[in-house]
């Protein structure tokens, strides 16, 4: 008798190794936070927590050589993924879309998906001390009806929702029709700062 797992998802989880690049990116953060009016408006209006380029910026890695840089890095290691994916391609994914997030603490992001994209993906830039990370859920979950829960034991590829803890630099990718979110951090008032990310898409 065996077990086989079968309709495998398959997460990408790597590290951006480069203090230089990271650091940049966070003091390029930190001035978008700053200085985009149209974003935090709409962070605002949205009710985000925090501050987004989400809906007024499309341009970063034309706007800032390190967002270029990033850039450069990630197509690198989409294209793995998809490769560790099977993916059947007609051409190489392109990045479609790039956006700074800043949630402040007791901030969270719901449960979503990426429509019209491929692989969607997040690059930590700063994490306070026991911010949140990223909940997965399990693609079949809308369709389990009457299956019962999973056993506080039972192994990650068994679980319902996986709960993955990024440090700073890790970079996680996933196929976008996997929904995902940032669980609200409700841990002491007293631990400050703020949890810096570059969310993106490829096409």
């Amino acid at each position: 008798m065996a077990v086989r797992p079968l309709f495998v998802t398959r997460i990408w989880d790597a590290a951006l190794d480069d203090a230089g690049l990271l650091a940049a990116l966070d003091e390029s953060c930190a001035a978008l936070a700053r200085d985009d009016g149209a974003g935090r408006r709409w962070s605002r209006e949205q009710g985000y927590g925090g501050y987004t380029s989400y809906a007024s910026l499309d341009d970063l890695p034309v706007r800032d050589p390190a967002f270029g840089d990033l850039k450069r890095w990630l197509d690198r290691q989409v294209a793995a993924y998809a490769q560790a994916c099977f993916m059947e391609l007609g051409k190489k994914l392109k990045l479609d879309s790039m956006w700074v997030n800043v949630l402040a603490p007791g901030a969270g992001h719901s449960g979503h998906v990426h429509p019209h994209s491929v692989v969607s993906g997040t690059l930590y830039v700063a994490l306070p001390t026991a911010a949140s990370g990223l909940r997965l859920e399990d693609p079949r979950l809308p369709m389990m009806m009457a299956a019962p829960g999973r056993t506080a034991d039972s192994p990650e590829d068994a679980r319902t929702f996986v709960y993955l803890t990024p440090a700073v630099g890790t970079v996680y990718l996933w196929e976008s029709w996997l929904r995902h979110e940032v669980p609200v951090w409700t841990g002491p008032k007293s631990v400050g700062g703020k949890r810096v990310s570059i969310s993106f898409n490829y096409s």
